[in-house]
């Protein structure tokens, strides 16, 4: 690090406070913000109360600090000095307040915000993909054709569809790490899992909320989440897939772009819409180039704070296995599209889910490839070690937590196929099977006591696994034939015929005929079916005679098994290592940095900027014009009628999509993006090619977030889709 140049020759001999004297104050190039030198201060005064703070452990918070700029901040967290110093911007308290209460999570997956004060709520098209499908037919082509209700009755259930409003937060950390004290691996795993199990279940019971238990900082942290649950979500608005999904594969994760992502939902309570005053107000013009914006969402998961060990095991083994099967179950589905109109609509969604799949994950390996990103972790790990090794209580608190994790990898690797395969459920894609599992699952663990229970069946979980069971949503045979058959054979093809598993279950019958007797052979496509098994008692389901439900049966020992072996040798140990690296983080840093994304609430902040791109600028924005002339008219490039017909009306200048430096992940689709005064300035759909490799560190010169821009959604349901009493309900009119 540049602050060597400063040293004495040996460097022992420097401070804390000299380094962080030239770092913030004689460093005038690269000085960072004042209140990170702030925040560096406060800590080195803590750590001289207690022990001389050694070169190492400086060396960490200044190499993490120095990245203040980004992240996914936790509400309670937020770094509004920082933001102040950089932006100008003063974020209030009511400012988190209306970003909290306005800004839903999709159970499904996504992000959404309410933005009318009847349960109005504004999410992506892909968000709302499986609401769509699963409200079409042959005769009715949704994803086609686009939805509009005109009035609230012709708004259209969406059956499997969930969200969730953060309410309130509670820290239970210091309960967790008393119940776990001094215990071994497995038993602190098993005594964790218990632990939080009952503090959901003592949560929803003197809160009347919906609670989860949330881990942050890989174990530092421990939180009860509650939530205002909405279970009646209905589609209102979607535009044609041809626009919502303009360019398809080849421009995701691209920019320039031009996709109206965007669909719109309601939630309703009691059977009326909801009343939801806390939303979000739009700012029809946008942001200037330049300002200051932020993303509000719950970004699924990130991993920058994985040891080396668990990164080399996604980097050699998690993703080339998943790319291996993936690509393959692609060439699968793009052929069974090309059978008939009827499978291409069908295989459409699981089609682009596996698409956008492989191309993250491809990406996410070209990073963990990236000598750059290694050389990094690798320093900042060593670093760490070495910080903890010369400090006795350091020392003796985290001990051999790298070498944990090693262990637990090494272990895993014995019997990891057999536990994706089986327990993960590699070996069973589609619908049925998962039907079948969830309902003798359901069935079995219904008698136990609470905190016994796997955790889908908890009290606490069970509403959302009967939604996702009992629903009524389409099944279709020949496509469940098609996924049940790929997953048997990659099972045949990982574990090998010789598998006393793979014998049990294939029997003398190749996947193929497996596959087409059971799918055929089971009664659980009906919702009737299976709520009459979701009630019966478990008699009655192991005298079932449905080839699922015999299936489901039949692989359930060996399965709880090696779930059993994972939850003993691979996560506990790992869970309890990365709590006492956690420790040894928090001592130096506290909560200076975010926690990794966890799809939890997170806000993030940046500015709508472009950048540049081997030397070429890349503009901020897209506008309406710049569309026609990238039209083919076949598919992925072609336009819907209606986009065709109101071509010569339509605003050459108005903004289409839009780019800004804000830190952003998987599970922010759908978040919308938000100014200084907390209004709706866009709606994320997507990230550029650099943004795939957030998952592992940050470029802020490359990464950027995708948006829609207000002004193409507002001019869309105005002039294409005459939604007028939709833009008056949201003060557009």
């Amino acid at each position: 690090m540049t602050p060597a140049r400063s040293m004495s020759a040996g460097g022992l001999s420097t401070t804390a406070n000299d380094i962080n004297n030239w770092w913030c104050h004689e460093n005038e190039e690269n000085a960072p913000a004042a209140p990170v030198c702030d925040r560096v201060q406060q800590i080195i005064g803590g750590a001289m109360k207690t022990k001389k703070m050694l070169l190492p452990l400086l060396f960490v918070i200044v190499s993490n600090l120095a990245f203040a700029d980004e992240g996914m901040w936790t509400l309670d967290n937020f770094p509004t000095a920082t933001v102040k110093d950089k932006y100008g911007v003063d974020i209030s308290d009511s400012w988190l307040e209306t970003v909290k209460s306005s800004v839903a999570r999709m159970d499904s997956g996504c992000s959404a915000s309410f933005v009318s004060a009847n349960g109005l709520v504004l999410t992506n098209h892909h968000c709302a993909l499986s609401c769509i499908s699963q409200n079409s037919s042959a005769d009715s082509d949704l994803e086609a054709e686009g939805f509009l209700a005109a009035r609230p009755e012709d708004e259209v259930s969406c059956p499997t569809d969930r969200l969730s409003v953060l309410v309130a937060t509670e820290e239970v950390t210091a309960e967790v790490t008393k119940a776990t004290a001094k215990m071994a691996d497995k038993e602190a795993g098993e005594m964790r899992r218990r632990k939080l199990k009952r503090l959901v279940q003592e949560c929803e019971d003197a809160s009347g909320l919906k609670c989860e238990s949330v881990s942050l900082y890989q174990g530092g942290q421990y939180w009860l989440y509650k939530y205002r649950r909405y279970d009646d979500v209905r589609l209102v608005f979607a535009p044609e897939s041809d626009i919502a999904a303009f360019g398809g594969d080849p421009d995701n994760f691209n920019f320039p772009r031009w996709c109206l992502d965007m669909s719109i939902l309601r939630v309703y309570e009691n059977g009326k819409p909801a009343a939801t005053p806390d939303h979000l107000e739009w700012r029809k013009e946008g942001l200037e180039t330049g300002e200051a914006m932020f993303v509000a969402g719950r970004p699924g998961r990130t991993q920058r704070l994985l040891t080396v060990s668990d990164l080399k095991f996604l980097r050699n083994t998690t993703i080339p296995d998943w790319l291996l099967r993936n690509v393959e179950l692609r060439g699968r589905y793009i052929q069974y599209a090309r059978t008939s109109d009827e499978a291409r609509r069908t295989v459409n969604a699981p089609l682009q889910g596996v698409e956008n799949g492989i191309k993250v994950q491809r990406k996410r390996l070209d990073a963990l490839h990236s000598d750059a990103l290694f050389a990094q972790k690798m320093a900042a790990e060593r670093q760490l070690k070495a910080a903890v090794a010369a400090d006795p209580r350091f020392a003796a608190e985290v001990g051999s937590a790298w070498d944990d994790i090693e262990r637990a990898n090494a272990r895993y690797l014995e019997f990891r196929d057999d536990y994706y395969f089986i327990e993960a459920g590699a070996a069973f894609y589609g619908r049925l099977f998962n039907y079948a599992r969830s309902l003798v699952r359901a069935v079995a663990e219904r008698d136990k006591p609470n905190q016994d229970r796997l955790k889908p069946y908890t009290e606490a979980a069970l509403p959302r696994t009967k939604q996702l069971t009992l629903a009524d949503r389409p099944v279709y045979p020949e496509l469940e034939t098609l996924q049940l058959s790929f997953s048997l054979d990659k099972m045949r093809e990982f574990l090998g015929p010789d598998s006393n598993f793979v014998r049990q279950v294939l029997g003398t019958k190749s996947p193929s005929a497996l596959a087409a007797e059971l799918v055929s052979g089971t009664g659980l496509a009906d919702p009737a079916v299976r709520a009459e098994l979701w009630n019966a008692d478990w008699p009655t389901i192991q005298a079932s005679k449905d080839p699922m439900i015999r299936l489901a049966l039949a692989v359930d020992k060996k399965a709880r098994a090696l779930r059993k072996r994972y939850e003993d040798e691979v996560e506990a140990p790992s869970d309890l290592a990365y709590e006492k690296i956690a420790k040894a983080r928090f001592a130096i840093h506290g909560t200076a940095e975010y926690p990794d994304a966890t799809f939890t609430l997170r806000i993030s902040y940046g500015a709508h900027e472009g950048w540049n791109e081997k030397g070429t600028d890349v503009r901020p924005w897209t506008t309406v014009s710049e569309l026609f002339p990238r039209v083919t008219g076949a598919e992925p490039f072609r336009l819907p009628a209606s986009w065709r017909d109101a071509a010569d009306t339509l605003d050459g200048n108005s903004k289409f999509n839009f780019v800004g430096t804000t830190d952003i992940i998987g599970g922010n689709s759908g978040s919308p993006a938000i100014d200084k005064d907390g209004k709706l300035v866009g709606l994320i759909f997507d990230g550029n090619i650099h943004s795939i490799s957030g998952s592992y560190w940050f470029d802020s010169e490359l990464n950027r977030t995708v948006a829609v821009h207000p002004e193409i959604m507002i001019e869309a349901l105005q002039s294409i889709y005459s939604a007028d009493h939709l833009l008056e309900e949201m003060g557009l009119e």
